[in-house]
């Protein structure tokens, strides 16, 4: 029996319509398709229960995954959910928008029994940095941290172990970690004289290391990424809000020029994710999730990542669903995600998958190994076969089981499924509560001044040290000596350096070479 032959058989229709029978709420993602042309009438759903236990949208570029994506942060604002999601291309933003009809679509709506109407959602835009239109997102480097951080700037094993022995070293000297200013200046004190007496019984820190450090965060700052780290600080539970109408707020970040620091981007969502993990209480099983989080372009995250990134993406992922936080992740592929964390992930979402290369159908192989058994003989027939806004789809039911897997064509946005309008992106980003709160950043002393006061500090103690110690004896002339300068000059000698102006001008030069050695450009 062939793929269609066995969507076409009645006990497959049964198996799936008695499969998606839920008594809770839930999400409407479409309808069974029993060929390319037909439905069964068979309504494809995802209990919102179940929601925090996680999910994976993936398809080859151009298979409507960001539409899927809309599609369900529609319906789980509709139900109260607060929504958490990265707007890479900046299709997003439509959701503020009612959507526009058509024929065509409501003739696509009309087959699904879907009763459309244009609708516009609560919507919060923001801006990693405030690079770009929204209300800005940054987070300080001591809370962004060592591991974080070491996947940004691609470090190996021991060069993160050195990158957070410099943050322990801050930590314990009270030397507050606010940007890339204040970790450059840390470094460059740990690999000076008196601060690699410092760090001595600590193990040290190896100039070889501290050099390829700076190098990586010199190019991190020329790349932008110093407006990512600074104060105000971003509280992540500002993403959990519901309007007054009991909509749940949408967040998007926006997220402009990706393609030139994916490791910044993504890494800085996954920052957001564990900031979460450690603010929220625990609330075991819950009716309907708090947030719900989605990691579009996540093969960006997991790209050469170490283990102890990958261990720390999978702990997070695995623990977060007890704080009512559901994640999914958007990719081309299933096998961009590790093993450890698609175990996880309990709803499926997927779209067309081409296999015109040995590679490709390698990865269509693993992606029909990680279903569980279908009613249909070729699975990765009908993935390869499936249109624009048609999925393979199987989540978990009421019970926590595996739904059948189901092939279906997917319901329409109800918002705008282009970019919003610019004027009513700013307007809604001027009235926003949260722009008064992270828009103007803030610059107080940190690391940077700390260290900079104290290398001052140490150049006038000095300076005053050697204005009290006692005068050497002048040692006595030979007899066949060069020609003595005269006496009024040595007057005039003493006179240049016990003067004010001269010791005024030893503190000035000793603050600038302070400000030399520490000066990064904050901005």
């Amino acid at each position: 029996m062939g793929a269609t032959e066995a969507a076409e058989d009645p006990t497959l229709a049964d198996a799936v319509r008695a499969g998606y029978t839920f008594e809770g709420p839930a999400l409407e993602l479409g309808g069974l398709m029993l060929d390319a042309d037909r439905l069964a009438g068979v309504p494809i759903r995802i209990p919102i229960a179940m929601v925090n236990r996680h999910g994976l949208v993936a398809g080859a570029t151009g298979t409507g995954k960001t539409r899927t994506l809309q599609l369900l942060v529609e319906q789980l604002s509709a139900q109260g959910v607060p929504v958490f999601a990265a707007d890479i291309k900046g299709d997003l933003s439509g959701l503020a928008q009612p959507g526009e009809g058509g024929d065509k679509l409501l003739d696509r709506t009309a087959t699904l029994g879907q009763q459309w109407t244009a609708t516009g959602f609560p919507v919060e835009f923001y801006a990693i940095g405030g690079v770009g239109s929204g209300v800005p997102l940054r987070v300080t480097m001591s809370a962004f941290g060592p591991t974080l951080l070491s996947k940004v700037l691609g470090l190996n094993d021991t060069q993160e172990s050195s990158l957070g022995l410099i943050f322990h070293y801050a930590d314990r000297g009270g030397l507050p970690l606010l940007d890339l200013a204040d970790l450059r200046a840390v470094v460059a004190h740990l690999i000076s004289d008196q601060g690699k007496a410092e760090l001595k019984e600590l193990g040290g820190l190896s100039s070889a290391t501290a050099g390829v450090i700076l190098r990586e965060l010199i190019g991190l700052e020329d790349q932008g990424g110093d407006v990512f780290f600074g104060e105000p600080e971003f509280e992540s539970a500002d993403l959990l809000q519901v309007g007054e109408d009991g909509r749940g707020l949408v967040s998007l970040v926006e997220l402009p020029q990706l393609q030139d620091r994916p490791a910044i981007f993504s890494t800085f969502l996954m920052w957001l994710l564990a900031d979460l993990f450690h603010d929220l209480p625990e609330v075991g099983d819950v009716d309907k999730p708090k947030l719900v989080f989605f990691f579009d372009e996540a093969h960006l995250l997991f790209a050469d990542a170490s283990k102890a990134f990958l261990d720390q993406i999978a702990q997070t992922v695995r623990l977060i669903r007890s704080k009512g936080v559901g994640v999914f992740f958007v990719t081309q592929s299933p096998t961009d995600v590790p093993d450890n964390v698609l175990a996880q992930l309990g709803s499926r979402v997927q779209h067309q998958l081409r296999a015109h290369t040995p590679n490709d159908a390698k990865a269509l192989k693993a992606t029909v190994a990680t279903y569980p058994t279908s009613g249909y003989d070729d699975l990765g027939a009908v993935i390869t076969g499936l249109g624009i806004g048609e999925a393979v789809v199987t989540v978990m039911n009421e019970r926590g089981a595996p739904t059948p897997v189901a092939w279906t064509r997917l319901r329409a946005p109800e918002s705008r499924m282009d970019p919003c309008d610019a004027d009513l992106l700013a307007a809604a980003v001027a009235a926003s509560p949260r722009a008064e709160k992270y828009q103007v950043a803030v610059d107080r002393e940190s690391a940077r001044e700390m260290l900079a006061d104290r290398l001052e500090q140490g150049a006038a103690k000095q300076q005053q040290e050697a204005e009290v110690a006692p005068k050497a004896p002048k040692p006595k002339v030979p007899k066949k000596a060069p020609k003595k300068v005269p006496a009024e000059d040595d007057g005039l000698v003493d006179q240049v350096v016990g003067s004010a102006a001269f010791k005024d001008f030893v503190r000035t030069a000793a603050r600038e070479i302070a400000r030399g050695m520490f000066k990064t450009g904050r901005r």
